[in-house]
């Protein structure tokens, strides 16, 4: 069943997995009007699929009657497609991470504001309904302060040579400790390996420190036996749990542990724990209603250029404290 939402017309480039997932959604929201790929039969078999027009890339991006693209290639490939895009007066939306390095987020940023077109990036958790609930659970109080938060991305597979969990993985958790916290961190600690493909970081450990005392950890891998989508917000009064593992409702879990000092020793008060009701929603197709809204606007959305740009700049912080164990030092 279609969901029509009258709107901007939106093209596709970049027929693989994801791109089958974004395909699909914006089809249901009645926005895909055409795709294209360098693999002319990857395009062609998409286009039979969702019965859209498929187009050469540059074609695409070229054709007037497309109001915004999709952007759903290699991380490396983003920079080049971004900036053909703005020339080209097109809104964009780019599967994260934005570029892999901040002086091509720039680059985009500055195309995007020469346009005047939007940029929005596929920071897909932050339109996930357990993680909007939690911020409006954290905003009113439900654990006091904000203390501490804890990110943890494990799975087996999805394993790259062209890019490592850093900019893999980590965009997704950065989007949400940003959101939380308000700022960028002053420390940073960043220690990794590269098992499979040398210089090429599978194992990630991360630790950033913010004003205010907040602190944020992150265990990021693809080479994990057990997949773990688990954020962790602590706070002076409790602890909201958000496991994208679990059935929706069980996915966001409030906890009010009251911790007081009795002399010389603390006494732990545990309360059960309270799943929040949530309501069920593909986030994805979120995500594609807010970029064909863009779009039609001619507006932000909470991925937008600058939250991209503040993501990158910690990526960025992070590649440069990258301490990778498993290379052979120097003699």
């Amino acid at each position: 069943m279609c969901e029509s939402v009258v709107m901007a017309k939106i093209g596709l480039i970049g027929c693989g997995m994801w791109g089958k997932n974004l395909a699909r959604n914006l089809v249901q929201l009645e926005a895909l009007v055409a795709v294209a790929d360098r693999n002319a039969k990857a395009a062609n078999e998409f286009a039979s699929a969702f019965n859209v027009t498929a187009m050469s890339v540059d074609e695409l991006i070229e054709n007037t009657n497309i109001d915004g693209i999709v952007i759903a290639t290699g991380a490396s490939s983003h920079d080049e497609l971004a900036l053909a895009g703005l020339i080209a007066n097109k809104h964009i939306y780019i599967e994260k991470p934005l570029s892999l390095s901040l002086a091509g987020a720039h680059a985009i940023r500055d195309a995007a504001k020469s346009a005047q077109r939007q940029v929005m990036v596929g920071h897909l958790i932050r339109y996930h309904a357990a993680f909007i609930e939690l911020q409006k659970q954290l905003a009113a109080g439900a654990i006091g302060t904000l203390c501490h938060v804890q990110a943890n991305r494990l799975a087996m597979g999805r394993i790259r040579t062209t890019e490592s969990v850093l900019f893999d993985l980590c965009p997704h958790d950065l989007s949400l400790i940003l959101a939380l916290v308000g700022d960028l961190p002053n420390k940073i600690h960043c220690v990794g390996a590269s098992h499979i493909t040398p210089g090429v970081v599978d194992f990630l450990t991360s630790f950033l420190g913010f004003d205010r005392g907040v602190s944020v950890g992150m265990q990021t891998s693809w080479l994990s036996p057990f997949k773990e989508h688990r954020l962790t917000v602590t706070g002076s009064a409790g602890a909201l749990v958000f496991d994208d593992t679990k059935p929706w409702p069980e996915k966001l879990t409030l906890y009010q542990d009251q911790i007081q000092l009795n002399g010389e020793h603390f006494l732990i008060d545990r309360s059960s724990p309270i799943t929040l009701p949530l309501h069920e929603a593909e986030p994805l197709k979120a995500e594609m209603r807010a970029f064909i809204q863009s779009c039609d606007n001619d507006s932000p959305t909470p991925t937008d250029i600058n939250e991209a740009i503040a993501v990158q700049q910690v990526l960025e912080m992070l590649k440069n404290n990258l301490i990778d164990t498993s290379l052979k030092s120097k003699t």
